[in-house]
């Protein structure tokens, strides 16, 4: 069973960047890898996804053009890159993990997940 630690959230000021990491505890090579983020209130929703079939990556477009994801299958990690961040991106980050092949952006396509980091953006 994966086991997935985010790290590198915190508080940012709007128009600001900041950068999570997801760290698995085993190879990556053969999983999807997603993040998703929930704020107070709302329901978890899909930002980003980088497929491990065919290594494409997707987003939502509320964050397409801001933010990046990127995988290192050699250090077994998922990055997500935040720029030109605004208050409405506050919430829970969540990483997760499939061994479905292709682009998966629901919730319950995901097997594995981490335990949150919160990133916070001031006005």
């Amino acid at each position: 069973q994966v086991q997935l630690v985010e790290s590198g959230g915190g508080l940012v000021q709007a128009g600001g960047s900041l950068r999570l990491t997801c760290a698995a505890s085993e190879r990556t090579f053969r999983y999807t890898m997603g993040w998703f983020r929930q704020a107070p209130g709302k329901e978890r929703e899909f930002i980003a996804t980088f497929t491990w079939n065919d290594n494409n990556a997707y987003y939502d477009d509320s964050v397409k053009d801001r933010f990046t994801i990127s995988r290192d299958n050699a250090k077994n990690t998922a990055d997500l890159q935040m720029n030109s961040v605004k208050p409405e991106d506050t919430a829970v980050y969540y990483c997760a993990a499939t061994a479905r092949p292709g682009v998966r952006k629901l919730v319950p396509q995901y097997e594995y997940w981490g335990q949150g980091t919160q990133v916070t953006v001031s006005s």
